[in-house]
């Protein structure tokens, strides 16, 4: 058995759509295009709802920010995230601890944590 394996924590059924998703990874460049979308997405998903921002590029643009006038600083521009996962590509071990923080964060009777709240996209 891999130590790395997400079958363990219920992962290998992907669900189609994001009324029935309690878990947004966001993995890659986020572009102002693709903002309302992300929105949108992370809108329909039910109460409660997590969100792992996976890279450098998600997380803070990465290193098309600089050269790009369309590409977001980082996703939490659009909506809140709860764990960010460093690296680019991020290691298997990485995203591993960024689901079981998300766990830990879902199970603890109090909510000590607080999200950020996220800007709405540039129309």
């Amino acid at each position: 058995m891999s130590r790395h394996d997400m079958a363990r924590f219920g992962a290998e059924v992907a669900r189609a759509s994001p009324r029935q998703a309690d878990l947004m990874i966001v993995a890659g460049t986020v572009t102002e295009k693709m903002a309302p979308v992300v929105r949108k997405l992370y809108d329909q998903m039910p109460d409660p709802k997590y969100v792992i921002s996976m890279g450098a590029c998600a997380t803070a643009g990465g290193p098309y920010y600089y050269d790009s006038y369309s590409v977001l600083k980082g996703v939490d521009q659009v909506i809140p995230v709860d764990v960010y996962v460093p690296g680019c590509p991020p290691r298997p071990e990485a995203l591993l601890y960024g689901i079981r923080s998300c766990r830990k964060k879902s199970r603890s009777p109090t909510r000590s944590w607080v999200r950020s709240s996220a800007k709405r996209p540039r129309s």
